[in-house]
């Protein structure tokens, strides 16, 4: 395999602990509401943070709208058009082209189906040049390894014959699951499947570390919050509002989550995971009372939002992942199945790394994926329960872990 996506280093780490109990304010209408509380401390604020909506819908004094979030919404329409094209490889004899593959992640003459009218082809937005981006800056050893599993992606696919699924341990190709033929993937020789891999993947280097690391960050959140960008031209948001918006944009693009906008990326797995972590009903909630508070200009009560998002979403995605370790374990004997959703699995536990200030640390990502090993033919179930039990430790989900 050309890429490192999965390459990982070190060993997993031992001797995990439980957290605290902990005491906090327990009302989602409070200023200080703590989602990780379970007892009240009696200390709940009530301020005077302007109304927060039951939707994403914010106006400035005069009625005009002030919430822009186009370019993302462009850019979640591109991923799934990119995934949408991987997904035709699943059937034998369907190959891909990987510079047409890498067109679409560059937005450099990829045919967009574009049924939003959105204009993606000249709109000058791409996922690649937001792919790990730390400082507004794209981490070019990351976009390599997307563009590496592109290049293989093709390679294999091409490689197949009509009717002749033959994915197999030591064989790349379309592997079909034994307990449902309906059921089919394109993988390495080693079980890793391309489409999750690629999909999965950005998702967390591109939209989470977006959210979380970019414009949620100090830098953009010390943007104006005076002025509006441009009235005269219809821009009638602060560019701290805008970079809220922006941020929002990438979790969903629907303005009344979670009614909609459950369909795809961050909202489909927030929702997927709410009723055991509540995440979507908080990440909703959060965003909306941020954004209240930045028109407030209440800095305290946003800042405090911006920590319930970072912690919900490291939630979602390690939820997410102990999720597909534990279908792993279901469908362990389907080769298909299992090499899908420890594709999944693994996908997810590296996006944990694009998250800021989490509380899983790069090199215990590292380790986390080395203990489930590169090649899923050669899983054993004692390597998913490692991961799983070291996944839930980590993010104090042993208690759900079972259920997720």
């Amino acid at each position: 395999m050309k890429h490192r996506f999965i390459a990982a280093t070190g060993m997993l780490i031992a001797g995990l602990s439980a957290c605290n109990h902990e005491e906090g304010c327990m009302d989602p209408n409070a200023l200080n509401y703590n989602p990780d509380a379970e007892t009240s401390d009696g200390g709940c604020i009530y301020g005077t943070t302007q109304h927060v909506p039951a939707t994403y819908a914010f106006t400035d004094a005069n009625g005009n709208n002030t919430v822009s979030f186009e370019g993302q919404t462009i850019r979640l329409e591109m991923l799934e058009e990119m995934t949408t094209y991987m997904k035709t490889a699943h059937t034998s004899g369907t190959a891909i082209d990987g510079q047409t593959l890498k067109n679409g992640y560059a937005n450099h003459g990829f045919n967009w189906t574009d049924a939003g009218g959105w204009g993606m082809a000249g709109s000058g937005k791409q996922l690649k040049n937001k792919t790990a981006a730390s400082s507004g800056i794209a981490d070019p050893v990351v976009q390599a390894c997307f563009e590496g599993l592109m290049e293989d992606m093709a390679v294999v696919s091409a490689n197949t014959v009509a009717g002749n699924d033959n994915g197999a341990a030591g064989q790349a190709g379309v592997v079909v699951s034994t307990t449902n033929p309906s059921k089919k993937y394109l993988c390495s020789a080693k079980g890793m499947e391309y489409t999750q891999l690629i999909e999965k993947g950005l998702m967390g280097a591109v939209f989470y570390n977006q959210i979380t690391g970019w414009y949620l960050a100090e830098a953009q959140m010390n943007a104006d919050n005076q002025n509006a960008v441009d009235a005269a031209g219809g821009k009638h948001y602060t560019k701290m509002e805008h970079h809220w918006d922006e941020a929002y944009g990438y979790f969903t693009t629907a303005t009344d989550f979670p009614a909609n906008g459950t369909h795809r990326f961050w909202g489909k797995y927030a929702h997927a995971r709410e009723g055991i972590l509540s995440s979507a009903t908080r990440i909703g909630m959060a965003f909306r009372k941020g954004r209240a508070a930045i028109v407030a200009k209440d800095y305290d009560t946003r800042d405090a939002q911006i920590a319930i998002i970072r912690k919900e979403l490291e939630r979602v995605a390690g939820g997410t992942a102990i999720h597909y370790l534990n279908s792993a374990v279901d469908n362990f004997t389907d080769d298909a199945l299992r090499n899908h959703q420890l594709s999944e699995a693994a996908a997810f536990i590296q996006s944990l790394k694009y998250g800021h200030a989490p509380s899983v640390t790069i090199g215990q990502v590292d380790a986390l994926l080395a203990a489930l090993g590169n090649d899923f033919y050669l899983v054993t179930l004692t390597n998913i329960a490692t991961v799983r039990d070291g996944l839930a430790a980590y993010l104090d989900l042993t208690g759900v872990k079972n259920q997720l």
